[in-house]
Formats: structure tokens, sequence, C-alpha cells
């Protein structure tokens, strides 16, 4: 029980760095566009972030897919898969002279990733909280144990 609950805690902090770079990514988009920024300031932003999402990305894929949880493995694939895709054709950093033709893709994928990630987060506090309330239901006296945690029991 205590490894499951480490290891939801670990996917839940995959998930915050998750949503934070992608967050800032789409910050910084915004700001372009409202011309709070110049090219090359939020281009180097951008570019300096994207191999680290492209990372911690994988190594969340990877958690789900050593750990046996092949639901969340399959769920996680496609993002992996497109970055992967992204990576190989060298399309994945953001190019000075052609930022403005790409802005509103850029910004729709980097929106459709925050709303994945937001999902995907919802999800693993679903889990956290189911992990450390059977914890707490299995510590307890059998006799302190009522109708609900049979709903708890998979």
């Amino acid at each position: 029980m205590a490894w499951s609950l480490i290891f939801w805690f670990v996917s839940f902090c995959f998930n915050i760095a998750l949503l934070v770079l992608n967050f800032y990514q789409l910050l910084v988009l915004t700001d372009l566009e409202a011309d709070y920024l110049n090219i090359y300031d939020s281009s180097s932003r951008i570019n300096k972030l994207v191999v680290p999402e492209f990372l911690v990305q994988g190594l969340f894929c990877s958690l789900f897919l050593f750990t046996g949880h092949w639901f969340m493995f399959l769920i996680t694939v496609p993002v992996s898969c497109y970055h992967i895709n992204l990576f190989l054709k060298r399309e994945h950093l953001i190019d000075v002279t052609e930022v403005f033709k790409t802005l509103k893709r850029e910004k729709y994928f980097r929106f459709a990733k925050l709303i994945f990630y937001l999902l995907l987060f919802l999800v693993v506090i679903f889990r956290i909280v189911m992990v450390a309330g059977m914890k707490s239901v299995f510590d307890s006296a059998p006799e302190d144990i009522d109708i609900r945690s049979t709903v708890l029991e998979f």
C-alpha cells in the first residue's frame, strides 16, 4: 500500500511539472501575440523548455509502463508519440523567422496538451485519494469498518 501511495505521489509531481511547463509556454505565446514580448525572447524562452517537457513526459509515460499501470500508460502514449514525432522531424523548436505563421497552431496544441494534463491531474488526484483511503480502511480494526469500506475495494 505504501509503495502505491509513493508511486501516485511521484506521478503527481511529474504531472505538476508538465502542467507548469506547458502553462508557461502558453503564457509566453499569449504575451507574444499581445506584443508584450519580442520574438527573440519568447522563442528562446519556449525553446529552453521544450526538451525538458519532452523528457518529463517520456519519464511519466515510462513510469506507468514499468509499474504495470496499463490504462494510464495507454492514455499517455499518444502525447509521447506526438513529442517523438516532433523531435524526429525537427519541428519541436519555435523558429524565430516563422513564429507568427505558426502562432495559432502552437497555441492550439499547447492548450490541448494543457487540457490533457489537467485531466490526468484529476485522475492522479483521484487515485491518491483512493489509495490513501484504502490504506486508512485497512489499518483500522475489523469492528471499525462499516459498509462504506466495501465501495472502496476493487
